[in-house]
């Protein structure tokens, strides 16, 4: 959540953000309401401390009336009458935080000045490559059709299970997607990351304070009769074990990781990537995030983008890194960079980590604070990424480590946790 302290003071700079980040009428439409009910509030409040100033003129005056002997009975009066107006105040200004509250909370973060301006995707910039494709479509089967011919990869089976974008992984596939798994913590916990098991379903508080709800509630799974929803990624999580605390300024940034099944409606998604482990209801990821000091916290969103890179590396996958333009970022990000895997079948690059730098946008719905040297509090900044997308990694090494359409060479740091060297489909 943005502060409220901006819009205050800065509101075109806030319209110019919803407009560079491509957010349609509605949102202006939702600050003006902020900015209208905000002035109201503040009225309010205006009144509320002008009252009790005279309340406090009035009781003085009351107190020497009585010491000499005298009547003070329109003081008295007075004095009843705003306290009854201070007591209306107090309750007009109650419901009028909620209001605000609940508008603010459809806002999304400020961009960074350094991120590129633009409407969407095309506008955003490559900021480096990392190895050259090797293999093109006309080199592969697709991991769909390599996992049908196989059986390894069973899609009939997973709508049989659960319905369209489920899938089912059976033996050696089963058991690389697990080896992925391992490799990537012990890449990230030797990278001074902390490993952590989380809860795999969250409250909606969690859920809100990291920026899913109440925006993006139609992509979420909630528990029906439960304030609890399925974790759409281990962000929510992880950011929320320090919530409502103050943290130690030394300490920063504690660097967290973990391992979480992830669920997403993609409600938005309809008709996008129907073949194959590309965009899954269900799918596995290995998250970073750091809790991080405002004024190092840019510094650390280079950090872990590479840190997530080196996943690419040692697996020699080729890759690319793009800095997202204003109109392409996430609703809490400030700035992000998308890393970007080979896939040749599709003969492009796909998505496969988004590290972003939230600044203070979650920690000031979710109260995450440290103590500064001088003894403040100050609000951290959140930082989260993926360290990686185990399915889309796994697709990523099915077709970039394809042999004549039916063996798939694992990649050499795989082979201790997977105990085998290669696939046969």
């Amino acid at each position: 959540m943005i502060s409220i302290h901006l819009i205050r003071e800065t509101p075109e700079l806030v319209r110019r953000m919803l407009k560079d980040r491509n957010y349609p009428q509605e949102a202006l439409t939702v600050l003006s309401n902020v900015i209208s009910l905000d002035t109201t509030w503040r009225g309010r409040k205006k009144e509320e401390e002008d009252l009790r100033a005279e309340r406090n003129k009035l009781n003085n005056g009351i107190i020497n009336a009585k010491k000499a002997g005298k009547g003070a009975d329109t003081e008295i009066k007075r004095s009843g009458e705003i306290s009854r107006r201070v007591k209306e105040i107090t309750e007009e200004t109650v419901v009028l935080e909620k209001e605000i509250q609940g508008l603010m909370l459809m806002l999304p973060n400020i961009p960074d000045k350094s991120v590129p301006t633009g409407p969407n995707e095309t506008k955003n910039q490559e900021v480096r490559k990392h190895g050259e494709p090797r293999k093109r479509s006309t080199d592969v089967l697709d991991h769909h059709a390599l996992g049908e011919q196989s059986g390894l990869i069973d899609f009939e089976r997973g709508v049989k299970l659960a319905g369209h974008r489920f899938t089912v992984l059976k033996g050696p596939v089963a058991r690389l997607e697990r080896a992925l798994i391992n490799f990537m913590l012990n890449v990230q916990t030797s990278n001074g990351y902390t490993e952590f098991v989380p809860p795999y379903l969250v409250n909606t508080k969690a859920i809100t304070n990291t920026g899913q709800l109440p925006k993006f509630a139609f992509d979420q799974y909630k528990i029906e009769g439960e304030e609890m929803w399925l974790v759409p990624t281990a962000e929510v999580p992880l950011t929320n074990i320090y919530a409502d605390e103050v943290l130690d300024e030394a300490k920063l940034p504690l660097k967290l990781t973990a391992y979480t099944p992830c669920f997403r409606k993609e409600a938005g998604a309809y008709g996008k990537d129907i073949r194959g482990l590309i965009r899954q209801h269900q799918f596995d990821k290995v998250e970073l995030v750091k809790l991080a000091h405002p004024e190092r916290s840019f510094e650390e969103l280079e950090f872990m983008t590479k840190d997530a890179e080196r996943i690419l590396q040692l697996l020699n996958l080729p890759y690319r890194v793009i800095e997202l333009c204003t109109g392409d970022m996430g609703f809490a990000s400030a700035k992000t960079y998308d890393i970007e895997v080979w896939l040749p079948s599709q003969d492009c690059y796909r998505e496969i980590s988004s590290c972003s730098n939230c600044t203070d946008f979650q920690s000031r719905r979710a109260n995450i604070k440290y103590r500064s040297a001088t003894g403040g509090l100050e609000l951290v900044h959140t930082l989260n990424g993926s360290g990686l997308a185990v399915g889309r990694t796994l697709v990523a090494i099915l077709e970039n480590f394809q042999e004549d359409r039916k063996t798939v060479v694992v990649p050499k740091p795989l082979r201790e946790f997977a105990g085998f060297d290669t696939i046969e489909f």
